[in-house]
């Protein structure tokens, strides 16, 4: 299976972030990827305005272009879009909440994964303005399960080894990281931990971290901090990004997630274990 992540720099308005990414999704799938990830948030930065205002359905512009995409090229692509949630008061003040999806489309599959765990941490507030999900997601590629989570998912270690008693061999994990001293070393230390946890591939695409080359490692909201990654199911990095946009390609075989159980039982150790 080769996999594409698609590390970009996403704006405030999606049909031009969606204008933005076609030609790169292009160039990926004629380098032979048949899973390519884009970063959470891909139809519309954080910080570029309220998301209630272009968030939309599945069958939405930018969610259809992605399906039109997907089905000419004959790839299967994941991306970060916002759904319509509900309303939400805060000190007095109503907000449109919306679902932080990633939007799964192509061989046949057109759903969405909304993101379970609200970045409710670091003087920010997701839940606010972002109902959470409460439903795993996996989906068919190529014969192989696939898991997906989303950014602040990775600090979740319970929602990985589901996935992988679900069957995943692979989790995709769209995200919009926040930069700031010892946060990109905190991203890299948490997709090992979380491919090791599990015995499977992380297949991680962040946003490039905006202003990258002025402004890298300085604290910054979830906008994206670059190090898109995929991690073997031993802990091995097998490629990785710097902060700037990029496109990682990566040929993996589902095969060494299974090897790699076989070799480190750890769902069959847990569930035999007794802690008092």
């Amino acid at each position: 299976m080769k996999i594409a992540l698609l590390q970009i720099a996403s704006g405030g308005d999606k049909m031009e972030n969606f204008s933005a990414v076609e030609p790169r999704i292009r160039d990926a799938a004629a380098q032979g990827a048949t899973l390519i990830v884009l970063p959470e948030a891909a139809s519309q930065a954080f910080e570029q305005g309220r998301l209630d205002t272009q968030a939309e359905e599945l069958d939405g512009p930018f969610a259809a272009g992605l399906k039109k995409l997907s089905d000419e090229l004959r790839v299967t692509i994941v991306a970060g879009m916002f759904r319509p949630a509900d309303t939400n008061t805060v000190d007095g003040k109503e907000y449109n909440r919306v679902y932080n999806t990633a939007l799964i489309t192509g061989g046949g599959v057109h759903e969405g994964y909304d993101k379970i765990h609200t970045y409710d941490a670091f003087n920010y507030k997701e839940s606010d303005t972002v109902r959470p999900g409460d439903q795993l997601v996996t989906f068919e590629h190529d014969g192989v399960t696939v898991g997906v989570a989303t950014c602040f998912d990775i600090r979740f270690p319970e929602q990985f080894q589901a996935l992988a008693q679900r069957g995943a061999k692979v989790v995709v994990v769209p995200t919009s990281w926040a930069d700031g001293p010892g946060k990109v070393e905190q991203w890299r230390t948490l997709t090992v931990a979380r491919a090791l946890d599990a015995g499977m591939f992380i297949a991680a695409a962040d946003q490039a971290r905006p202003d990258y080359e002025t402004k890298a490692g300085e604290p910054s909201g979830p906008t994206g901090a670059g190090h898109s990654v995929v991690v073997g199911p031993t802990g091995q990095r097998l490629a990785e990004a710097g902060y700037g946009p990029e496109t990682l390609v990566v040929e993996i075989d589902p095969a060494d997630a299974t090897e790699a159980r076989k070799e480190l039982p750890l769902a069959e150790i847990r569930e035999h274990s007794v802690i008092r």
